[in-house]
């Protein structure tokens, strides 16, 4: 958290608020992975650096990688700036981030659901997998579920960032906000799958090439 220390203890209010509330939607009630009426599916994948075959190299892309994921790095700041969080992911966390759109500033809730840090296998290939997904809260201006993860398959060597992203608009009261939304929030989404992606890739090259550096700081 950045700014003055009033700023930082009305923040911290806020990120403690957020345990008295309720997700927005019932994860239990949806196939996650299929499109459902009134609901989008978006599903990324970039490439990153490969590694030779077998488990991640030590100091090496996966590694890396899954640090910026674990951090939430990829977030482009121009879009949405992570306010707090307590430590590194872990089911039931809460999250609050400050949504930015066409000027105006959200503050947005949302908890963690499930974290994988372990192999799992697609095809018959194995991937050792780092990743973690969060859940909208009340009061979000969306609602649905966000996986993100960096995953190695061990045959080939290649490392690859992966969003999986399962959506709607949320409830939303202000009705110039809510026309706001309806006409541009969609195309934020997109914008910010996209840059999420692109901003990995970079981050992690630059990382690799400067292992002392501190990634972030890219833009």
């Amino acid at each position: 958290m950045k700014g003055s220390a009033r700023v930082q203890r009305r923040m911290l209010r806020r990120h403690a608020d957020l345990s008295k509330l309720p997700l927005n939607f019932d994860p239990r009630r949806h196939d996650m992975s299929r499109p459902e009426d009134g609901w989008h599916v978006d599903d990324y994948r970039q490439p990153l650096p490969a590694e030779p075959p077998g488990p991640p190299t030590p100091g090496g892309s996966w590694e890396t990688a899954s640090r910026l994921v674990r951090d939430y790095a990829y977030a482009d700041p121009a879009i949405i700036r992570e306010v707090h969080r307590s430590g590194p992911p872990e089911p039931g966390q809460d999250m609050l981030l400050q949504g930015r759109f066409y000027g105006l500033r959200f503050y947005l809730g949302l908890r963690i659901g499930n974290v994988v840090d372990g192999y799992i296998e697609r095809n018959g290939r194995q991937a050792r997998v780092y990743g973690w997904n969060y859940r909208t809260l009340k009061g979000h201006l969306e609602r649905g579920q966000m996986d993100q993860e960096v995953r190695k398959w061990l045959d080939t060597g290649e490392v690859e960032f992966h969003i999986h992203v399962f959506s709607q608009r949320g409830t939303i009261a202000n009705p110039i906000i809510r026309l706001g939304f309806i006409l541009f929030g969609r195309v934020t989404q997109v914008r910010f799958y996209g840059r999420a992606c692109r901003r990995m890739k970079k981050l992690t090259k630059a990382a690799l090439a400067t292992p002392t550096a501190d990634p972030e700081r890219e833009t």
